[in-house]
């Protein structure tokens, strides 16, 4: 990560926030002085899911861009996709069950990646050989190696890349950090953050999946795993194979936003304890669980309940403390508070995260700059959340070489950093 990436993220709304307002951005075809004529940009989206039809709502809102292939291994969601889009633009995209035939079109500028992790590694690699600018969303990976193979694709390459970490478009956040990194409330001793949530689980009883879904491709290179409800559609986030648990897949836009606003590297020591309490038998990943980061500016530590009741004062139960010698700031996607003394001030600052994230990529794609959330510093949230599940899954302290990219004097933890692919599919990452 360059030392230019807190910058990029504090004045990435003010950049994109015009074109987000006036409904429309220019896109030029290509990116030869030969293809000149302004159009739209061509968007495939694979994984039609939630995340993926918002990022193409997303898309379509900002304006400059059409959706004209959908991918999905579930065909009902391909037809409920393709419906709806052709009834927001106006066109019908194509839809496909593979990726790979989805990418092979050449009618394609770029592709929302947006299925559960373990697919991001193959899907964005491929992309970026069959020459597309990608949007993949959060985590990177499902594994730290995966990550760094994206990584060095990415710089390999010549295309595009945003992560879909929409809370560096969070004007709150921004004017926190700007508060705090001003000395206002005097030194930055802590962070604290978390999202406590009450977890609706579905049913965790093995079962047939539905017709419509072809539950080993979903699967793919990650185990195939007993189909129930709650590790299928939507609630494979607090699946192990999967989404890897609360922290990965929601708490990481929290430590990427920290990360980001204090202009963090990787941490050096992680350790974490947590577990099952409410929740065993039904999901696979804790439902409880506390992690302590030692960066070298200032310890940042994570906590989540998904169960019992909310916080005494709800208002916090997702958010960011700064802790300072002089007072305490809180911020969420919408709303920054300080506290000094017995005076407490709230700052309201909204905006519209997804929109706001997707324009700075199509804008990106546009002038073929870099966007405000690129591979190799999304990699270093995710990795820094994925060795906070290894800490836990070993009950042991992980000493991690941010240059080295290593596990130090742990062998159980390091080998974690990999997961064995499942036949037919192979890893990306290489040690050559």
């Amino acid at each position: 990560m360059t030392r230019t990436d807190r910058r990029t993220f504090l004045g990435a709304s003010a950049a994109v926030a015009g074109a987000v307002a006036s409904g429309a951005v220019a896109f030029k075809a290509g990116t030869s002085a030969a293809q000149q004529s302004e159009r739209k940009l061509r968007m495939g989206v694979i994984g039609v899911g939630g995340y993926g039809m918002a990022d193409a709502y997303a898309a379509l809102k900002v304006g400059g861009a059409e959706i004209v292939a959908v991918c999905d291994v579930d065909s009902e969601h391909l037809d409920k996709a393709a419906a709806g889009l052709e009834k927001a633009q106006g066109a019908k995209p194509k839809t496909f069950k593979s990726y790979q035939d989805l990418l092979a079109s050449e009618s394609l500028d770029a592709v929302i990646i947006a299925t559960p992790p373990q697919w991001h590694a193959l899907q964005l690699i491929d992309a970026l050989e069959a020459g597309k600018d990608v949007y993949c969303e959060k985590p990177v990976s499902y594994d730290v190696r995966e990550g760094e193979a994206m990584v060095a694709a990415v710089e390999k390459s010549d295309r595009i890349v945003q992560v879909g970490f929409q809370r560096r478009q969070s004007v709150a956040m921004r004017q926190a950090a700007e508060f705090v990194n001003a000395g206002h409330v005097g030194e930055l001793i802590q962070v604290d953050a978390q999202i406590h949530y009450r977890a609706g689980l579905k049913s965790p009883d093995v079962q047939d999946p539905p017709a419509s879904l072809d539950w080993p491709l979903w699967c793919g290179p990650g185990p195939l795993i007993p189909y129930s409800p709650q590790v299928g559609h939507q609630s494979w986030r607090l699946e192990k194979t999967s989404g890897h648990g609360h922290l990965v897949d929601w708490g990481i836009h929290l430590i990427d936003a920290t990360r980001t606003l204090l202009d963090l590297d990787m941490p050096t020591q992680i350790t974490a304890a947590g577990g099952l309490y409410a929740y065993d038998g039904r999901i696979t990943t804790p439902d409880t669980l506390s992690v302590h980061f030692e960066f070298d500016q200032v310890p940042v530590h994570w906590r989540h309940r998904l169960w019992g009741a909310t916080e005494y004062n709800d208002d916090v139960n997702n958010g960011i403390f700064f802790f300072c010698t002089e007072g305490t700031v809180f911020a969420t996607d919408r709303k920054w508070v300080v506290v000094q003394g017995n005076k407490k001030e709230e700052h309201e600052a909204g905006a519209d995260m997804g929109a706001l994230h997707m324009a700075d990529f199509l804008d990106a794609v546009q002038k073929r700059r870099q966007p405000a959330c690129i591979m190799r510093d999304a990699f270093k949230s995710t990795a820094t959340v994925q060795l906070a599940m290894i800490a836990y899954e070993t009950n042991s302290t992980v000493n991690w070489d941010p240059d080295k990219l290593e596990i130090i004097d742990n062998k159980p933890a390091a080998a974690l950093l990999q997961r064995q692919y499942r036949a037919p599919w192979q890893h990306p990452f290489t040690d050559a």
